[in-house]
């Protein structure tokens, strides 16, 4: 770790995307990060090693967002500020208003073009398609089209929004970041609860890929501002979470390698020029021995710390881009670099995981001390801390005794 550095990064986001970007800044550089948002959770709270400076509910409007962000740039002249957008209207409010803040901010992000085709899923799909990228069997739903749909494929299926960012902000009975659909009244009442909120965007139907929690797999990137990759880690997934908000967020995660998957993920990266941080969410499809690939976030995941925890820290790629200029050889985590990471209680894992192998794995590297927990770390420990710590691990103990494995609308 760096005792002296010679740039300060500001953080877009108070949850756990951001003090997990915090960490990372701070174990590799000794730096405390600047976070700014619409306000910071729990996690980000009582900290050493971010600080929250700027709450501004409006965030999320263009000129307000510029507007705050080149002031506090104006208030911190002297060292080039890291700019990192730690979450999906973060990432879109950069996108969209990036030639404003270059003069401020070092950073790296996609064009518009760029985010609209792998934020948006139906084009998303269509370019993996384009470069052999194996994904479930897909097609969309529409307001127009919802009355009576059929979907042209089998039941179970799983129903999720295409605009993640509307979806985020609509509201209507039963309402689940992601639906695994057994029938057709199911169907129909899900999407006329969708249909009759504020969300009028596509949605989302997809083949289910059978197989529990253990079967996902999950890959971060970081590509420099050239488009070549510099770093990939590819995460095996323990447990995601189990709450109607959470549905898709990884609780546990422990380091994996798959030779084939980092080739043909890095290939589709470079082949469309991708610049800044990726994160890859697939599944272990059994039925042909394929990876299926379900979608890319544009920025790190909430879980991506677990890359840092690999050894493969996520702010050292972006800062050796953005502040040095440096063109490395890509850095690959491999089994020897494997963690276990995890946002949740060890109990729990003991307690949901189910899949024997992955059990016993988990269970190897907790005996061997190689366990990463996101929220508690040895640089940012107070009495505070630690109360919020203990509460933040009871409430997911009760979370998954409460919702687990219950995906449906009635559930």
């Amino acid at each position: 770790m760096k005792t002296s550095v010679d740039f300060a990064p500001v953080l877009l986001g108070g949850d756990a995307n951001a003090y997990g970007m915090a960490r990372s800044f701070f174990e590799e550089y000794g730096v405390v990060s600047a976070a700014i948002g619409k306000g910071a959770f729990h996690i980000c709270q009582h900290s050493k090693i971010v600080r929250f400076e700027v709450c501004e509910p409006r965030l999320e409007e263009d000129e307000v967002f510029v507007d705050t962000l080149l002031r506090y740039a104006r208030d911190h002249r002297g060292v080039p500020l890291v700019l990192v957008p730690c979450g999906d209207n973060y990432t879109k409010m950069l996108v969209r208003n990036q030639e404003k803040l270059r003069d401020s901010y070092r950073f790296t992000i996609m064009s518009p073009d760029q985010y609209d085709l792998v934020s948006t899923k139906e084009r998303f799909y269509d370019t993996c398609a384009k470069h052999g990228l194996q994904f479930p069997e897909t097609c969309e739903v529409t307001a127009a089209t919802a009355k009576g749909f059929e979907p042209p494929f089998a039941y179970p299926v799983v129903v999720k929004p295409s605009n993640s960012v509307a979806y985020w902000n609509c509201d209507f009975p039963g309402k689940k970041k992601v639906f695994v659909v057994q029938t057709a009244d199911e169907m129909r009442r899900i999407l006329e609860g969708v249909y009759s909120s504020s969300y009028q965007d596509s949605m989302i139907v997809q083949d289910f890929v059978p197989g529990d929690d253990t079967r996902m797999r999950v890959m971060n990137c970081y590509s420099d501002a050239a488009g070549a990759v510099k770093m990939m880690v590819l995460g095996d997934v323990l447990l995601e979470e189990h709450t109607p908000e959470g549905i898709g967020s990884y609780g546990a995660i422990m380091t994996g390698y798959d030779e084939g998957v980092n080739e043909r993920i890095k290939g589709f990266l470079e082949e469309i020029g991708y610049v800044g941080f990726s994160n890859f969410d697939l599944k272990y499809d059994e039925r042909d021995g394929s990876y299926k690939l379900f979608e890319i976030n544009p920025r790190q995941g909430r879980s991506s710390y677990f890359a840092t925890a690999s050894g493969k820290n996520l702010a050292r790629y972006l800062v050796r881009d953005v502040v040095y200029g440096e063109d490395r050889p890509i850095d690959i985590a491999t089994l020897e670099d494997e963690r276990l990471w995890t946002m949740i209680p060890l109990s729990v894992i003991r307690t949901y995981v189910s899949d024997p192998s992955a059990r016993e794995r988990a269970e190897r590297l907790i005996a061997a001390g190689r366990v990463s927990r996101s929220y508690w770390s040895e640089d940012d420990r107070s009495l505070l801390r630690y109360v919020s710590y203990r509460m933040n691990q009871r409430n997911y103990r009760r979370q998954y005794k409460e919702c687990f494995n219950r995906r449906g609308i009635d559930d």
